[in-house]
């Protein structure tokens, strides 16, 4: 067993953004990033958090626009609206999920398409889905560079995806499809889930319940990615039983320290496209 660690290939991707940053601010140019939180959910916060800190590092221009639970659609959008015309801004996501009562897809339709930081944006997906280059969802696409990073063969691998959401779901099997994997979408009405997940060369647990797939769910020598992050007695689980499931992988990401941290770095590689695109 091999663990996909994200602390170290994160660190590798920053590196190379430092020095793509440090070029820019010679120019006198800063790239910025705005995330507008709203509610109080633990998990987005730690997220935000994190976020915050990779600016601080890379050197990153970065604006939180915090909003209460209770705030309205109107109020929403009028702070989306304000970041699409801000010129020190070049990428924009609205952190998930948003609290019921927000209608989450006219929020992310009117995110400027060049301003798209997260990937969720209707162009950014239809180029996703295309095979065209664009932003890509941040967690499906660190988890790729994960995989290439271990040097994981996809082509002609069963790839099971649990969970089919659009932040990470869908986007993930297209880009596994991409690179040539035959894949699988399982959620919530799939029948007799463990019967896919054990033949899965490549297994993708993004489905939101803590230490959901267990050891009689997982192949011998299969490769697991858990993108699960749940809040367990005080502390952030995955939707993986690591412990009783990590013997029977070849390769596994941890929880924490797995698909989290490629995701704040595939957020800062988004951000710096955008802006070097801005500049250019």
């Amino acid at each position: 067993m091999q663990i996909l660690d994200g602390k170290v290939m994160s660190a590798q991707v920053e590196a190379e953004l430092k020095e793509r940053v440090d070029a820019m601010l010679k120019k006198g140019q800063t790239p910025g990033l705005e995330v507008i939180l709203v509610g109080d959910d633990p998990a987005s916060h730690l997220y935000v958090g994190n976020k915050e800190k990779a600016c601080a590092r890379l050197g990153l221009y970065s604006k939180t626009v915090r909003l209460p639970e209770d705030t309205t659609q109107e109020a929403l959008e009028q702070a989306i609206r304000e970041a699409n015309e801000d010129p020190k801004i070049h990428g924009l996501l609205v952190q998930m999920p948003l609290p019921k009562h927000l209608d989450s897809d006219r929020a992310l339709a009117l995110i400027a398409p060049d301003k798209d930081a997260d990937g969720f944006q209707n162009a950014s997906m239809g180029k996703l889905l295309r095979g065209e280059k664009g932003p890509v969802a941040c967690t499906p696409k660190g988890v790729m560079y994960m995989l290439r990073a271990a040097g994981i063969d996809l082509t002609g691998k069963d790839a099971v995806v649990v969970g089919r959401s659009n932040i990470v779901g869908k986007p993930m099997a297209v880009l596994l499809m991409h690179a040539n994997a035959t894949v699988t979408i399982c959620h919530s009405r799939t029948k007799d889930l463990a019967a896919h997940t054990r033949r899965a060369d490549v297994l993708v647990a993004a489905i939101g319940q803590p230490k959901f797939i267990t050891a009689d769910m997982v192949k011998d020598g299969a490769v697991v990615v858990d993108v699960g992050m749940n809040r367990v007695d005080g502390k952030f689980v995955g939707d993986v039983d690591f412990e009783a499931v990590k013997d029977k992988c070849s390769w596994i990401s941890p929880v924490p320290g797995g698909v989290g941290r490629m995701t704040i770095a595939m957020l800062m590689t988004n951000t710096l496209d955008a802006a070097e695109k801005a500049f250019s």
